[in-house]
């Protein structure tokens, strides 16, 4: 079968490089894809907010599946527009992946249904939300209720680093329309773990618990990023994945379908394992990005059965294995400057050496080729991911295989795991 990937981040290279592995898998697409994807399928440089550019697309190549990865595709009703002319799409419709563009959306339905989750408030007015500031103890957290790359979120000590965040989201429009909402809530203690779960809409398989470090600097200081590294499985409580399965997925799948917006594809709710149990941080409506890139390299079942169980509703029918006793990480390397202003355009050394490392796989993210140089390209520019017989191991050989890899300004975390 033939599969278009949209997206160009590492996430959609891991699924490229899974995807080529299947023998069900004829062509493979990416749009727009980086110099990675077009190592493993071809790259087709499209506008993918343009849906009828992409249906064309997939008419052409006699497109089988198309697998959305990005969460602002998904928000702009990608699904809905390929399934109106019959072409299959992995990743829930516009209003399914409400849960992740609309956070205001996602508490109302974790207050409906008594899922445990931050206090929190909404506000639409900077002045009464700097007012609600005034009877907070901190830190608190604020966050734009819509789409930011993983950024619209900030955790403040104090009344003016709050105030300040309300004026960069909601009078600044740093996020643009995405800061017209704001939720100000309570902040959790505890450990933060990402999980994930294939869904056909209304049954659930969870995947192993993994970590992702979001903040751009080591001992989680700085800004929030879109995540600089995550390790899989990262080990919790036994019952721990169960009780998140049966107390936030299900629940959650049950009632978006009753209420018309079933939800077949990748659910992903960001928890914090509180001293009170669970509690839910946020959803996302798709794979995560960086978790993808270690998820892929300890799945042992075909990805295409797994995707194809999902659009199909067997899900019960499926197992899904992953590799036992072998852990998986993956380190970011990102641009100076990132997750700010950064260069491009600048030339990347050491990625053919680095992948001669035992057990080592490079994702690239922002990155292209031009003249048969790989350049930089984004903020995020490459995920060196590894596996080991322990977590240990797989993280000896990363940053063993990052020393290896150069260009001007490289940044990473020295304590991914």
């Amino acid at each position: 079968m033939n599969i278009l990937i949209i997206g160009s981040g590492g996430r959609e290279h891991a699924l490229a490089w899974k995807l080529k592995q299947s023998p069900k898998v004829g062509g493979l697409f990416i749009s727009p894809g980086n110099a990675g994807t077009a190592q493993v399928g071809k790259n087709v440089n499209l506008n993918i907010f343009d849906h009828q550019t992409i249906i064309n697309l997939s008419r052409e190549k006699n497109i089988d599946m198309v697998v959305i990865g990005p969460d602002d595709a998904l928000a702009s009703g990608l699904t809905d527009s390929l399934q109106s002319v019959g072409i299959n799409a992995f990743g829930p419709t516009k209003k399914a992946a409400e849960v992740e563009w609309s956070k205001s959306f996602a508490k109302d339905l974790m207050k409906r249904l008594n899922i445990p989750t931050a206090q929190s408030e909404e506000f639409t007015q900077a002045e009464s939300a700097k007012e609600y500031l005034k009877t907070q103890t901190y830190p608190l957290v604020i966050k734009a209720d819509g789409l930011a790359l993983g950024k619209g979120v900030v955790i403040a000590n104090s009344y003016d680093e709050a105030s300040a965040a309300i004026d960069q989201m909601m009078t600044k429009k740093t996020f643009s329309s995405a800061g017209d909402t704001i939720i100000i809530e309570e902040f959790l203690i505890g450990e933060e773990i990402s999980t994930h779960a294939f869904c056909d809409g209304e049954n659930a398989v969870m995947f192993p618990v993994s970590q992702d470090h979001k903040r751009i600097f080591d001992n989680d200081q700085g800004p929030n990023t879109g995540g600089m590294g995550t390790v899989a499985p990262f080990p919790v409580a036994d019952g721990t994945l169960d009780l998140i399965k049966q107390k936030v997925v299900l629940p959650i799948l049950k009632e978006l379908k009753k209420t018309g917006r079933e939800f077949k594809g990748v659910l992903f709710p960001g928890i914090m394992l509180t001293k009170d149990g669970p509690k839910v941080l946020e959803f996302n409506a798709r794979f995560g990005d960086p978790e993808t890139q270690s998820y892929m390299r300890i799945l042992k079942t075909d990805l295409v059965d797994i995707l194809l169980a999902c659009l199909n509703g067997e899900l019960n029918k499926t197992t899904i294995e992953w590799a036992e006793n072998k852990s998986a990480c993956c380190v970011v390397l990102a641009s100076k400057g990132y997750p700010g202003n950064y260069p491009k355009g600048l030339p990347i050394e050491g990625i053919d050496m680095a992948e001669k490392t035992d057990g080592v796989v490079v994702f690239h993210a922002g990155t292209k080729e031009v003249e048969n140089t790989i350049i930089t390209n984004g903020g995020r520019v490459l995920g060196v991911s590894a596996t080991g017989d322990n977590l240990f191991e797989a993280l000896k050989k990363a940053y063993a295989a990052i020393d290896l890899i150069n260009f001007n300004g490289k940044q990473f975390r020295n304590d991914i795991g």
